[in-house]
Formats: C-alpha cells, sequence, structure tokens
C-alpha cells in the first residue's frame, strides 16, 4: 500500500505545485474579497395594497408573495456563496502550507541521504585503509 502511495507521489510535478501555490491562494483572497464586499440582497419592504382595488390586490400579494420568496432564495445562495468562498480561502491557504512542508521535508530528505552517503563513503575509506595496513 505504501509503495502505491510513494509511486503516486514521484508522478506528481512538485514544481509546478510549488510555483502555482501562491496563485491559488491568491486568487482564493481575490475571490473572498470580491465576495466578501458584496452586500446581503434586501428583504421585501412589506407594504400594504390599497383595498380599492380587490382584483389588482390579490395578483399583487401573489407577486409579493413570490418576490419575498425568491429575495429568501437569493438571500440564502448569497450566504452559501459566502462560506464556500470562505471555505477555498482555507484551503488554498492549507494547500500553500502543505507545499511549504512538503519543499522543506524534501530539502531534509535530500540532506540527510547526502550526509548518509558521505558517511558510508567515510566508512568506506576508513575500512579501505585499515584493511590496507
Amino acid at each position: 500500500m505504501a509503495i502505491g502511495w510513494i509511486s503516486l507521489l514521484k508522478t506528481v510535478p512538485w514544481a509546478d505545485v510549488i510555483s502555482s501555490a501562491p496563485t491559488v491562494a491568491d486568487g482564493a483572497k481575490k475571490l473572498w474579497r470580491a465576495v466578501g464586499k458584496k452586500p446581503s440582497p434586501a428583504t421585501a419592504s412589506g407594504q400594504e395594497p390599497h383595498a380599492a382595488f380587490a382584483p389588482e390586490i390579490e395578483t399583487l400579494a401573489l407577486a409579493h408573495a413570490r418576490l419575498a420568496a425568491l429575495e429568501t432564495t437569493v438571500s440564502e445562495l448569497h450566504q452559501q456563496m459566502l462560506d464556500s468562498s470562505t471555505l477555498i480561502k482555507a484551503l488554498a491557504e492549507q494547500n500553500t502550507e502543505l507545499v511549504q512542508r512538503v519543499e522543506a521535508n524534501r530539502i531534509r530528505l535530500l540532506w540527510l541521504s547526502a550526509s548518509v552517503l558521505a558517511a558510508g563513503a567515510l566508512a568506506a575509506i576508513s575500512l579501505a585503509l585499515l584493511l590496507a595496513r
């Protein structure tokens, strides 16, 4: 199972991921700023029509009810959009942090590999000098 993950991680173009992480984070921040500044849609005014126009009042009341329902729906969708943009921003920040940590781990692994290789080379040279005496 671990071998599958390792081979999968080897196929990821880390240079591209690392170089595009700040762009993704900036895009999420711009989205958050754009969505966060938009005001919530206004609700219905609630004014009562005059009683002199009975048939028109019923039609206006239905239209008013539909308008109120649509405004409620738009308000809910706006809130969902704000919630989604907040989530996208958080995910982009986490992605940037993850990429930075993966890059730091890659560099540590490279140094560790070089250290082990140098220690092995020194051990081999020391052994060769001891056997040569």
